[in-house]
Parts: structure tokens; C-alpha cells; sequence
């Protein structure tokens, strides 16, 4: 995977992920229902079912969503032809069972 890790406002980021356009395409899947997501209303119905909520104290470029329970913070770009696999496998890791990343 190429590009750079930005740091900014606390929140750390790949910029320009080139490998991402020359890769095969990848999905993000819900797998209790196996509904693939195909945009942030339907990611936040979902996540908003596993008990998180949307945060609006960050950067304004960002769609971000924390737990009460954890320190764990989903951030996402506010545009969703920019949600990427980076993307997808930071919500796998902080929901273990629940997603899946799948090539299409």
C-alpha cells in the first residue's frame, strides 16, 4: 500500500493510497445480515445497533463515531467514493465478528 500517514488533529490517516485504485475492489459486509454497505446511512443504522454513536467533536471533514464504553474511534471521510479498505478493516478490528472485508 502506498502514500503517506498523516497525522492531523489527532487522528491518523493514509493519504493518496495509490494501491487502492490498482488493487481488486473491496467490500465491507455486515455478517449477520449479509448486506454489503454501500453507504454511510445504512454503516451508521448498523452501528448505531452495536451501541455507537456519531461524534461531531473532531475534524469537519471526517464522519466519526466513538463508543462510551471504549476509547475507540471510528473516523471515516465524510465522502463515501473515499471509504477504502484502510477504512474498512479499522471498523473489522473494532467490531471482531460482527464485519467482514471481502474482494468483489
Amino acid at each position: 500500500m502506498s502514500g503517506v500517514w498523516v497525522f492531523k488533529n489527532g487522528v491518523i490517516r493514509l493519504e493518496n493510497p495509490q494501491a487502492e485504485t490498482s488493487s481488486r475492489k473491496k467490500a465491507l459486509v455486515h455478517l449477520p445480515s449479509g448486506e454489503v454497505v454501500s453507504s454511510y446511512s445504512t454503516l451508521e443504522q448498523i452501528l448505531t445497533g452495536l451501541g455507537w454513536e456519531r461524534y461531531y467533536g473532531g475534524d469537519p471533514d471526517l464522519f466519526q463515531f466513538h463508543k462510551r464504553s471504549s476509547i475507540d474511534l471510528i473516523s471515516l471521510p465524510r465522502d463515501f467514493s473515499k471509504f477504502n479498505s484502510v477504512y474498512m478493516y479499522d471498523i473489522v478490528i473494532k467490531n471482531p465478528n460482527i464485519f467482514h472485508v471481502r474482494d468483489m
